[in-house]
């Protein structure tokens, strides 16, 4: 196949998959039930109970995002109530310019307040902010004010009605899409992951894209994990779901694998430098691994193109024999080189099962019943939003970042308000309306959007002039305004400033239609997009603004905490023996979601200006060494639920309990305890770390008796002492940085 073949081959799959996508099956739902109440309407002579319907309709859709059905339909319906009761205050909005503006602000920070109460909530946000501003654009002039609302709120349950029937043609869509993104990206962090075992490769670099990809992915797996056990919970056992939630057990698994690490990397360096072919044999069956989850991803649902194992098993087979080699050299540098080889193909091994079991469970074979999570155990795993009133007033306070992102949106829009009515724009709401997309609670989303809406609204309005200087066909206009709309709406979470474009080519084609001067509606447009994006940027920079420096500390606290709780857990485990407890599961999930909100809280931080960005460095060096403090902890997780371990001694309980006091120091330097420096002595902390034991491989007896025992026991005392020595080291770097901070 030539290149040129395999780019047009490459961009027809990139199309097929956008076109299956549920972003683009969600906006074409949009588009029918925005068209179908306007076009009856028109045609039947009641234009404007069409209008209040399609208002309604398509002012709930913003909620209608990923997630379990019933937290879909109940966001849809309160999306509904809102805009309904917006829709009747906005009635009365021009009666009077000083009226208007009181209301304008005192509605839109009531309404961003919602926000308080999670993702979906500041969805609903957004539907009740939309209704509001586009009260400015249109009032009703037949139908009276309640009217008008009642209609407004019908045109929500429209929208819900069209949804639930698009559920019931295609149920597994969304949780189809969800899975097999989540397989991709699984991939991509083990291919990721294994570039860190070459120590030529500029590990920060890839450390941070690893640390992105870990949020990503723990993001997803809460929505994913919602879907499948709120649907199980709800409609009872299903092979279907029961096969996904165990799925998405073992990719779970994957990730917490992926990021365990059995040595730190300067011994691991060590080794490969000294058997440099090991460093080629563990990259290509990672790479391999990696391969595959990609490749499964892109087929999507089609057992009988399963990648086969043939290529992993003869390589698995390869890489056992030359450790067994190396096994049998009776040389103590050898011996050293052969655990922490056995340790690292051993974890691969177990990514190598979870990999088939995958396969399997994709595959059309039969899961028996028995093999399905109890639903009460489930349940535990899902993160439930509080909804008490407790949280709306924690969140009156300038402390909260919702509240002053609520006053300053506010306070934005009011000045748009008085600045549009005082030069007289001809479309003040598109000021507006540029406000409540753009502005955001976080200073990077808000400049990059800033960026993408003014940038994506001129190449817009420079398209949309070529088009109309080429063809002047009312006809043409609707149909490309038609197709521009669908594709804005599907591009909208994806590729923000591709949908700036094409939001920009569908409001001109429409006004195209409606009236001739077209280059002065493409003039319009671009004058306000830019008076509203500037508002916004100069809005968070003098209002009140939230620098992540100011949150972060919260941020760092909630992750070393998750680690504390997750270290007794193994630590109980291990003492403990026996079946793996749900409690030990929950400290491990808690652990790598706060870990993720850690990395996504400093992703944030570098976004904003150099100024803001205080003790950067230090923050990052913090937020690695939880990094790795997590990652030390998965390497101890996976070895004592995957091996017979032995009785643990008093030797570990102390070793335990001070690496538990080093995190306590932590939380208490960083909740600014004064007594923390006071009580800190670093020269009885490095004496205790040099007296730490350690596995010397010059100690080891090698005479010609292959004893199997011997070598477990050499494996299990390398990897446990090793991780106990790393997780002491690591907890005092960030006793002494985060006192120093």
């Amino acid at each position: 196949m030539s290149k040129i073949q395999k780019i047009i081959s490459g961009s027809l799959k990139e199309l097929l998959q956008y076109l299956g996508s549920t972003n683009f099956s969600k906006s074409v739902l949009t588009v029918i039930a925005v068209i179908t109440p306007l076009f009856i309407g028109i045609n039947t002579g009641y234009t404007e109970i069409g209008l209040a319907i399609c208002f309604g309709a398509f002012w709930c859709n913003p909620s209608d995002v990923n997630g379990s059905q019933k937290h879909k339909i109940y966001g849809i319906l309160f999306s509904a109530a809102l805009v309904m009761v917006v829709s009747f205050i906005g009635g009365y909005l021009h009666y009077s310019n000083w009226l208007a503006l009181v209301i304008l602000g005192v509605l839109s920070f009531g309404i961003s307040l919602i926000a308080s109460y999670g993702f979906r909530a500041s969805l609903i946000s957004f539907s009740g902010l939309l209704a509001l501003i586009l009260s400015f654009a249109h009032t009703p002039g037949q139908l009276k004010i309640y009217e008008y609302s009642l209609l407004v709120g019908l045109g929500g349950l429209w929208y819900l009605a069209l949804s639930l029937l698009w559920y019931k043609i295609n149920p597994k869509g969304q949780t189809e899409e969800i899975l097999y993104e989540i397989i991709g990206k699984t991939g991509d962090l083990l291919k990721k992951r294994g570039k860190l075992i070459n120590g030529e490769t500029n590990r920060k670099k890839l450390q941070k894209k690893i640390f992105l990809l870990q949020s990503q992915l723990t993001e997803q797996h809460d929505t994913l994990r919602e879907i499948l056990i709120l649907s199980r919970i709800n409609s009872g056992t299903s092979t279907y779901n029961g096969k996904r939630v165990l799925v998405l057990v073992q990719l779970i698994e994957m990730l917490e694998t992926a990021g365990a690490n059995p040595v730190n990397y300067t011994k691991m360096d060590e080794q490969f430098a000294i058997y440099p072919e090991f460093t080629q044999l563990f990259q290509h069956l990672i790479f391999n691994m990696a391969d595959q989850l990609q490749s499964m991803a892109k087929i999507g649902n089609k057992p009988n193109e399963l990648p086969k194992h043939q290529r992993l098993n003869k390589q698995f087979m390869e890489l056992r024999n030359k450790i067994s080699e190396l096994g049998t050299v009776k040389n103590s540098k050898a011996y050293e080189a052969f655990i922490m080889f056995q340790n690292l193909l051993e974890y691969q091994e177990k990514q190598f099962d979870k990999l088939k079991r995958i396969k399997w469970l994709l595959s059309d074979h039969d899961v028996a019943s028995e093999e399905f999570i109890d639903k009460e155990i489930l349940k535990r795993f899902l993160i439930s939003q509080d909804y008490s009133p407790r949280i709306l007033l924690r969140n009156l306070s300038f402390r909260s970042t919702i509240f002053r992102h609520s006053l300053r949106l506010a306070i934005t829009l009011m000045v748009g308000f008085v600045l549009g009515n005082l030069f007289s724009f001809q479309n003040l709401y598109w000021i507006l309306l540029t406000i409540i997309l753009i502005m955001r609670p976080s200073y990077g989303l808000t400049k990059a959007r800033t960026k993408d809406r003014t940038v994506g609204t001129i190449i817009g309005g420079v398209i949309a002039t070529a088009i109309v200087y080429l063809v002047q066909d009312i006809y043409v206009y609707g149909i490309l305004a038609l197709i521009s709309f669908v594709v804005a709406l599907s591009m909208l979470q994806k590729n923000y400033k591709l949908s700036a474009i094409y939001v920009t080519l569908s409001i001109v084609f429409i006004y195209g239609i409606l009236q001739p001067d077209i280059m002065t509606v493409i003039q319009y447009r671009i004058l306000d997009t830019l008076v509203g994006a500037g508002l916004s940027y100069l809005g968070f920079l003098l209002l009140w603004p939230s620098w992540s420096f100011q949150e972060i500390q919260k941020d760092v606290t909630k992750s070393v905490q998750a680690n504390q709780v997750y270290l007794s857990k193994i630590a109980d485990f291990y003492i403990n023996k026996g079946k793996v407890p749900t409690s030990y599961r929950l400290a491990r999930k808690n652990a790598f979601l706060e870990t993720s909100n850690l990395s996504s809280a400093f992703q944030r931080m570098t976004q904003e200006p150099h100024s803001k960005q205080k003790n950067l460095n230090k923050i990052y060096e913090l937020v690695e060494l939880n990094h790795n403090f997590l990652s030390s902890l998965a390497s101890l997780s996976i070895y004592i639920q995957n091996h017979k371990t032995t009785e643990a001694s008093e030797r570990f309980n102390g070793i335990i309990h001070r690496i538990d006091e080093n995190l306590s120091v932590v939380l208490d330097a960083l909740s600014n305890d004064p007594n923390t420096v006071a009580k800190l002595n670093f020269d009885e902390v490095v004496s205790f770390e040099k007296q730490l034991p350690k596995f010397e491989s010059e100690n080891v007896i090698l005479n010609n008796t292959d004893n199997s025992a011997l070598k477990r026991n050499h494996q299990e005392e390398q990897l446990i002492w090793e991780q106990l020595r790393w997780l002491f080291s690591l907890s005092s770097n960030m006793m002494k940085l985060t006192t120093n901070l």
